[in-house]
C-alpha cells in the first residue's frame, strides 16, 4: 500500500465518525491518553532521529497523543505541555499528509481542515519527507508576542520551538514511532502554500511515522 493510500486510510477512520469535511471544517480528535506510556528515562534513552519511514499511517489515537504531547493544553488555565516565553503560546502546528493539510486547534483538541492537496513535496527537500505519512510544520505568529521587540520575537520563536519538538521526540520514543526535526525547509515557499499571514513565520519541520522495517 502506498503512502497516499495509508494517509487516506487514517483520515477515513476519522471521517467515518465525523463525516466528510470541507475547508475550515473542524475534525475532533480522540481524547488523548494522559496516563501510562514509557517511563521518562526509558524514553530519553530511546530518543533518536530517524530518517527512514514506513508507509503505515499513525492511528487517530497516536495522532491525538502526538499533538497533545507537542503543544496541547494540560491545565485548566489553558497553559500547555511546552513552555513559551511570557505564555505567548505563539506557535501553530500545521500537518501535511497525502490526503490534505490541517492545523491543530488545541482548545478543541481538533484538526481544522485547510485543503485537500498533497503538499508533502513542499515540506522538505529530502525524498523521505515526500514519502512519509506525516510532516509537522511549526509556525510562530509574531502578532501574539505583544510587547516583544523583533529580536525578542525571533529569539523566543527559536527557543520555544525546541521544547515542542522535544515533546514530539519523547512521544515518538514512547510509542515506537520514528521522527526527525528539520531546519532545512523552504520557508518562503511554505509561507505561500500554507497561506500564512505576514506575522506568521515558518521555523522548523518535523517528520513523523512508523520506522521502516
Amino acid at each position: 500500500m502506498n503512502a497516499k493510500l495509508c494517509s487516506i486510510g487514517l483520515l477515513t477512520l476519522l471521517l467515518s465518525v465525523h463525516g466528510p469535511l470541507c475547508a475550515n471544517d473542524t475534525l475532533p480528535l480522540p481524547e488523548p491518553r494522559l496516563t501510562g506510556g514509557m517511563p521518562l528515562f526509558e524514553a530519553l534513552n530511546k530518543r533518536q532521529s530517524m530518517r527512514s519511514f514506513s508507509e503505515q499511517p499513525l492511528s487517530p489515537e497516536q495522532l491525538s497523543g502526538l499533538l497533545w504531547a507537542a503543544f496541547g493544553i494540560n491545565r485548566g488555565d489553558g497553559r500547555r505541555t511546552a513552555p513559551s516565553a511570557r505564555n505567548w503560546q505563539q506557535f501553530d502546528i500545521y500537518l501535511i499528509m497525502a490526503g490534505g493539510w490541517y492545523v491543530y486547534e488545541p482548545v478543541a483538541h481538533a484538526l481544522v481542515k485547510l485543503g485537500d492537496e498533497d503538499l508533502r513535496h513542499y515540506a522538505g527537500g529530502q525524498e523521505w519527507v515526500r514519502e512519509a505519512p506525516l510532516n509537522l510544520i511549526f509556525v510562530s505568529d509574531h502578532d501574539r508576542m505583544q510587547g516583544g521587540s523583533r529580536d525578542h520575537r525571533d529569539f523566543y520563536s527559536a527557543t520555544d520551538v525546541g521544547f515542542i519538538s522535544q515533546n514530539v521526540y519523547l512521544y515518538c520514543a514512547s510509542e515506537g514511532l520514528a521522527t526527525v526535526v528539520r531546519g532545512v525547509v523552504d520557508r518562503q515557499r511554505l509561507h505561500e502554500v500554507l497561506q500564512l499571514r505576514p506575522s506568521q513565520h515558518v521555523i522548523l519541520g518535523q517528520t513523523v511515522g512508523h520506522p521502516a522495517p
